[in-house]
């Protein structure tokens, strides 16, 4: 190996971060391939020795002395041995290094070795931008609709500013019911995880995960970004409803006035995002019974009664306010339930004056 060969590799490793290392081991194990193809009966008798001062690599084959010479690969005879290593003079038995001129090896090897260099490139490759997206789970990525697959619902999108357009995946289930995405638009979606492939790394990604909401709560809100409030639990229907619970840590600061924003600005972004997602924002509260009235918003709520078996209430509501607070086909109660952890059984107000149920059990 010489100098330019080295500089390439210094090159490759500064524009690429492909490590030197790595390649220099994917050089020998390509000069090994290559030496076993002009010598089938070769094994593992080879051996490197990389000089970083010269920025030369020197490749010898390691052969035993023998009296009679029955794999010319592995063994040398005595007479060729000592013509080869004159002082001290080798004997039978010694094993003679001899160094191999990777420039005589044949064109068929020389191919191959190239095709394992090349390989080991691709690899290299494919592992560091398997680290880079490894570290991006659970963040969200910028892409641009590039094709929509009329057959299978597929959306295939390219990410935004990235050289080398890696392409995305955005299956039917992972999409917004009843969002209609269109060549050209950019869209932010959500990465739920990096897996190894052939082709390089496979990202799974989705608009429909409620993590998407909470990272473009983090991305429009300053107060949530910089922790002064949290976005405590989010329950979602995507392409209808969301129901997110914040507390602010300051009391100077309103956690539901900070998301909405200057005109409803920071919200109202996050809506046009999600194509019309109708998100309500309600305070976090450590009482299970102020948290349940809360988040049946925007019904009002007369009581909260905890009951004894597992994380369950009855609530009462004024009876004109029953069918918001259940919510169309339920959804509000629904989502009630999943945002505070709860089941949640609704009343009306004349449920209690007719039954004298106590609320207080």
């Amino acid at each position: 190996m010489n100098e330019e060969l080295y500089q390439a590799l210094e090159d490759l490793e500064r524009e690429k971060g492909i490590p030197m290392d790595f390649m220099l081991d994917r050089i020998k194990q390509a000069l090994i391939t290559a030496y076993h193809r002009d010598f089938p009966g070769a094994d593992d008798n080879l051996e490197f020795i990389v000089d970083p001062n010269t920025k030369r690599m020197h490749m010898y084959v390691l052969k035993t002395v023998a009296e009679e010479v029955t794999n010319p690969a592995t063994e040398i005879s005595l007479e060729e041995a000592r013509r080869i290593r004159k002082v001290p003079r080798p004997e039978i038995g010694d094993t003679v290094r001899i160094e191999v001129q990777t420039k005589e090896l044949g064109r068929i090897a020389a191919q191959t070795a190239k095709q394992v260099i090349i390989q080991g490139i691709r690899e290299s490759e494919r592992g560091a931008l398997f680290k880079e997206f490894s570290s991006k789970e659970h963040e969200i990525l910028s892409a641009i609709v590039t094709r929509v697959d009329q057959r299978t619902g597929n959306v295939i999108l390219m990410l935004a500013g990235k050289d080398d357009e890696k392409t995305l995946l955005l299956p039917p289930s992972e999409q917004i019911p009843g969002e209609k995405l269109r060549e050209g638009e950019y869209v932010k979606v959500y990465l739920l995880g990096v897996s190894k492939s052939q082709k390089g790394p496979q990202l799974q990604i989705s608009r429909t995960h409620p993590g998407l909401v909470r990272r473009l709560f983090e991305m429009e809100v300053p107060e949530i970004f910089d922790g002064t409030v949290e976005l405590v639990s989010i329950a979602r229907e995507p392409g209808s409803r969301t129901k997110i619970a914040v507390r602010s840590k300051d009391p100077n600061v309103d956690s539901i006035g900070a998301c909405v924003g200057p005109r409803g600005a920071r919200v109202n972004a996050i809506v046009a995002e999600l194509r019309g997602e109708k998100i309500d924002i309600v305070n976090y509260s450590d009482d299970p019974a102020e948290f349940v009235a809360a988040a049946l918003a925007p019904a009002e709520v007369i009581e909260v009664t905890l009951l004894p078996e597992g994380k369950s209430c009855r609530v009462i509501v004024p009876d004109d306010q029953l069918s918001l607070a259940i919510g169309k086909e339920g959804q509000n109660a629904r989502l009630a339930a999943k945002l505070t952890g709860y089941k949640i059984d609704i009343k009306p107000l004349s449920y209690k004056a007719e039954t004298g149920v106590n609320t207080e059990e």
